[in-house]
């Protein structure tokens, strides 16, 4: 189910609604709709604050429930924090906070005012966008590989006011197309990759052509990459029975003839490390090594639902890395279709393999005006960034500038990581053009450095997000990351 957004102009204590959700700061300083419902209500919030059930805290959720004097059933109360230190992840914490809270209560539609709370620098646009975006966050529901229930639940939110002034059309207008996309890349990401496998995004990304005009899908099965000479990726599938495929989608939503913008995603349905296999424990998570490919798969459809006008280009090169008896090993030497070689000294540094060849491709056939690629490349980027932010690679500082930005905004933010030529030399090998590993240190540049080779004469940039593409854990999902950011950036690029 869709969770349905809306504008309205209505007053807080006269809002016939589910629950109405209000904003308090500490030490007891209410928003206007807050002092609007409390003074309604006969200092309802007021006592609650001098008792201590409502302190304020971020995030921190209080509910009234049957107030008197106001029309709505229920009052949410969201603690903000300090008004003197409140910012934009601080408003993005509490929507979603606020979100989680009305999921626990038996309703089905809420209006919220937080729209209405001034944010630093921030627009209501750009509040209601992250509003809506949090509370469609909050809303998701991983449902597919469950027993079917026999009835609906009683009780599922299914649609949500924000009062905000008429300006904020646009923002959440744009929220419902990221909003989707962001759903497109989290539900691929966590079904198991018995179900997303290669071929299955291939027919998802093939649907979704089919359902939208402007849109073309195209794929290379195993038999053309073999005729083309993509012999770094397919060397990495050798050991699956599942077939590679690569993906292509294109939006032609700009002038015939304008150079398109490219996105490429690493698309590993299931990560075992091959021959050099992964430990056990967690392998499960490997589920998750498509999430760059589910990432720009999902900016894709938010592109599309946008309608940017501009060119886009979409590819996928999604594989299975498996141990077998034909699969590639440590000391092997592959061609890439690029034709620089590369000597093989670990099978688990396949993302960049498969990223290679559709580098190369994607740069030759489509001469896009940037490639930005995005994928779940590294531990050590996590282990350098940790879960907050992806890892940002490039040698274009404009390019860098704008991807930045674009994550502030959307606070899907990235932090750059230097791409230098000092690093190069520890991808030297005695027996190739380049080695696929750079040793213990700087794994994460070192795997941008090697992906720099196959890009050269590209305005290019690098996204590792495997620290950022899911929460971890047995119950940890996928995020929807980094499809807020590349909408954002195409936004930008049409508004520039």
């Amino acid at each position: 189910m869709t969770l349905q957004f809306s504008l309205g102009s209505i007053a807080p204590e006269s809002a016939e609604t589910a629950v109405a959700v209000v904003g308090v700061y500490e030490n007891g300083i209410l928003t206007s709709a807050a002092a609007r419902v409390d003074t309604a209500a006969n200092g309802a919030i007021k006592r609650l604050v001098e008792s201590g059930d409502v302190t304020g805290k971020t995030g921190a959720v209080t509910t009234l429930l049957h107030p008197a004097g106001i029309a709505a059933k229920r009052v949410l109360v969201v603690g903000l924090g300090a008004q003197k230190s409140f910012d934009a992840a601080r408003y993005q914490r509490v929507c979603l906070e606020a979100a989680r809270a009305i999921g626990r209560l038996p309703v089905d539609e809420a209006v919220s005012w937080l729209a209405e709370i001034e944010v630093p620098g921030r627009d209501a646009a750009w509040r209601v966008r992250v509003a809506a975006l949090a509370t469609d966050h909050a809303a998701y529901r991983y449902t597919a590989t469950f027993k079917p229930r026999d009835k609906a639940p009683p009780h599922e939110l299914k649609s949500v006011t924000f009062v905000a002034p008429g300006e904020a059309t646009a923002g959440l207008d744009q929220a419902r197309a990221i909003a989707e996309g962001v759903r497109f890349a989290r539900e691929l990401g966590n079904l198991p990759p018995n179900i997303c496998n290669p071929a299955y995004i291939a027919d998802q990304a093939s649907a979704f052509a089919d359902a939208n005009e402007g849109v073309t899908f195209e794929v290379l099965d195993q038999q053309a990459m073999e005729k083309e000479g993509f012999g770094s990726l397919l060397a990495v599938a050798r050991g699956s029975a599942n077939e590679p495929q690569l993906v292509i989608l294109q939006w032609n939503g700009g002038q015939a003839g304008e150079r398109p913008y490219a996105f490429v995603g690493k698309g590993i349905t299931f990560d075992t490390g091959g021959v050099s296999l992964k430990p056990g424990p967690g392998m499960e998570e490997m589920k998750f090594d498509m999430c760059g490919a589910a990432g720009v798969l999902g900016a894709f459809v938010a592109a599309v639902r946008m309608k940017l006008p501009l060119n886009l280009v979409c590819v996928v090169p999604a594989v299975e890395n498996m141990p077998d008896g034909a699969s590639y090993r440590p000391g092997d030497v592959l061609t890439s279709l690029s034709g620089l070689t590369i000597e093989v000294l670990n099978t688990d540094a396949e993302g960049r393999l498969i990223l290679c060849d559709a580098l190369t491709y994607t740069g030759k056939r489509f001469e896009p005006h940037t490639i930005i690629d995005a994928a779940t490349l590294t531990g050590a980027c996590v282990v350098a960034l940790g879960k907050h932010a992806s890892g940002l690679m490039t040698k274009d500082e404009d390019l860098s500038a704008e991807l930045l930005a674009a994550g502030e905004s959307t606070l899907d933010r990235a932090w750059r990581l230097p791409l230098w030529d000092d690093y190069q030399s520890q991808l030297d090998s005695g027996f190739a053009d380049v080695a696929n590993i750079g040793g213990k240190y700087a794994g994460a540049i070192t795997a941008g450095c090697f992906l720099a080779r196959f890009t050269e004469g590209q305005r290019w940039a690098h996204l590792d997000i495997a620290g950022t593409a899911w929460d971890e854990g047995r119950k940890g999902m996928a995020t929807g990351r980094p499809v807020p950011l590349l909408a954002q950036w195409l936004l930008d690029r049409c508004n520039g």
